[in-house]
């Protein structure tokens, strides 16, 4: 009979001793189960920040682009119409050109000599040639004013970038 109280006292450490490691083992995946999902947590919150911060990226690049593009506009804009002013100077010169070809020509049609024919034809020669280089010094200034004014509207997004890519650095 000695045998049966030593196997029930082994028998009942035993159970003691599986029963505390079940519930350590339990404890343990409680803990595991807290702290995973606590890990969770954070990175949904992380997540949820960096799409957030992501989202408001996205919407400043889109602002900034519609400045981009509302900025081409204006200079194509200011393009058309500068080129419609510089076909309208070139339309009149031309037109004041021709008249004046006609107006030496009527007068050469009444020349009596051949030397009042060639002082005619000296005099109208040189006054083309100088309005020509005059002409051509204002369609210069124009065309550079024009390049100016294509430009300002670009130049200035160039520098909103500039400033606003060197303040998130």
């Amino acid at each position: 009979m000695s045998i049966k109280p030593k196997t029930a006292e082994a028998v009942a450490e035993t159970e003691a001793t599986a029963s505390r490691t079940f519930d350590k083992t339990v404890e343990g995946l409680k803990q595991s189960a807290a702290t995973a999902t606590a890990s969770l947590e954070q990175a949904q919150v992380k997540m949820k920040e960096g799409v957030d911060r992501a989202m408001k990226t996205a919407e400043q690049l889109a602002q900034f682009h519609q400045g981009n593009v509302e900025a081409v506009m204006k200079s194509g804009q200011v393009f058309a119409s500068g080129l419609q002013d510089i076909s309208k100077q070139f339309a009149a010169t031309s037109q004041a050109n021709f008249e004046e070809a006609v107006a030496a020509f009527r007068q050469l049609t009444t020349v009596k000599s051949l030397r009042e024919a060639f002082e005619l034809q000296s005099s109208y020669a040189k006054a083309s040639l100088e309005k020509a280089l005059a002409e051509s010094g204002k369609l210069t200034e124009t065309g550079l004013k024009l390049a100016e004014q294509v430009a300002a509207p670009l130049t200035a997004r160039v520098n909103a970038a500039v400033e606003t890519f060197s303040a998130r650095a």
